[in-house]
C-alpha cells in the first residue's frame, strides 16, 4: 500500500513561509529556504529545472521519484499561484483541501474539503507510488487522523523569525523515528518516520 509522506523545507525556528506570504508574494521574504534547489551542479532527475548539490539531489529525487500524487492545503495552493494550474510534481494530480470554493480548477487538480477523502482519493490516483503532503495545515489534519507515514524535514540553517509556522497544534505528541539525516550545503535533510 502506498505511503503518506510530507517533504517541506523549513527555517530552524519551524517556519515554511516568511512573512507577507500569500497569493502574488509567494513566500514573502521567506526566499531562501529554496535557495538549495539551484546552488549545487547536480541536476535533478525528477524536476530538470532544479540543481542540487549531489547530497540533496540524492535525498530529494529519491523522494520526489516516490510521489504519485499531491495533496496540498488551501494557503499553499495560493501562495504558490495556483501551481500553475498544474500540481507541485510534474508527473502527480494535485488534491486540494479546501472548506471554500477554489477558483479557475483544471482537470489535473481535485477540490475536497475533507483531507481523509482527498488522501483515499490521491491514494487511488497514486497507481501504487506514494502521496505527498504540501502544507502545514493539511500535514496537521492527516497527523492527527493518523495517516501519515513519514516527515521529512529539510532544514535550511535560517531564523526568519516570522512567517506561516510548519506544524499547527495537535490533539497529543507524534512520536518520531529518525531514518536518516544529510547534511548538505545550506540545508540538512532529516527523514523521520511515524513511530
Amino acid at each position: 500500500m502506498s505511503k503518506v509522506l510530507s517533504a517541506h523545507a523549513v527555517s530552524v525556528d519551524g517556519y515554511i513561509t516568511g512573512r507577507d506570504a500569500g497569493p502574488g508574494h509567494g513566500l514573502g521574504d521567506g526566499g531562501t529556504l529554496f535557495d538549495w534547489y539551484t546552488d549545487g551542479d547536480t541536476r535533478s532527475r525528477v524536476f530538470d529545472f532544479f540543481k542540487l548539490s549531489a547530497p540533496s539531489a540524492r535525498v530529494f529525487d529519491s523522494l520526489a521519484g516516490r510521489i504519485g500524487a499531491v495533496v496540498a492545503g488551501r494557503n499553499t495552493y495560493e501562495d504558490s499561484d495556483r501551481f500553475g494550474g498544474g500540481s507541485p510534481h510534474p508527473g502527480a494530480p494535485l488534491f486540494l483541501v479546501s472548506h471554500r470554493p477554489a477558483p479557475e480548477l483544471t482537470e489535473r487538480q481535485t477540490l475536497f474539503g475533507d483531507v481523509k477523502e482527498a488522501i483515499e482519493a490521491a491514494r487511488e490516483a497514486a497507481g501504487g507510488k506514494d502521496v505527498g503532503l504540501m502544507g502545514g495545515g493539511v500535514l496537521t489534519s492527516a497527523l492527527a487522523a493518523g495517516l501519515v507515514d513519514e516527515v521529512v524535514l529539510h532544514q535550511v540553517p535560517v531564523l526568519l523569525g516570522g512567517g506561516r509556522s510548519f506544524f499547527q497544534e495537535l490533539p497529543s505528541h507524534v512520536r518520531l523515528r529518525l531514518i536518516e539525516a544529510v547534511a548538505a550545503p545550506g540545508v540538512t535533510h532529516l527523514h523521520y518516520a511515524i513511530a
